[in-house]
């Protein structure tokens, strides 16, 4: 796994997951679209991870997993913290982000095959 790569991809992931949360916090048409938004943030984070790293097939999938998973649980938690959102979107949310990022990941193998 390509660490640095990783970093990245999460790093970028969690600053757009903030913004939309935090963006969330004070407009509720945001709000409204937390599941869709934060799971697009992550399979992006995927596609960075993967475009990044360069690996092969299994590096590409665990790494944009674990981007999108990550960067999501820290912006669903940040949410939980300001109250916007419940406990249980703590886990589903991650849940469905962390598949979203292995999407990314296999959206980005194939795109950035080299």
């Amino acid at each position: 796994m390509n660490r640095s790569a990783l970093i990245r991809a999460t790093l970028i992931g969690t600053v757009l997951q903030l913004a939309m949360v935090i963006a969330g916090h004070f407009v509720p048409a945001i709000a409204q679209q937390f599941a869709i938004l934060g799971m697009l943030i992550s399979l992006v984070a995927g596609l960075l991870y993967v475009r990044a790293a360069r690996g092969g097939w299994g590096d590409s999938l665990i790494g944009g997993l674990i981007a999108g998973a990550v960067c999501a649980f820290l912006g669903i938690l940040v949410s939980y913290l300001l109250k916007d959102v419940t406990v249980d979107i703590l886990w589903m949310g991650t849940a469905g982000s962390a598949v979203a990022g292995l999407i990314g990941g296999a959206i980005g193998k194939l795109v950035f095959a080299r």
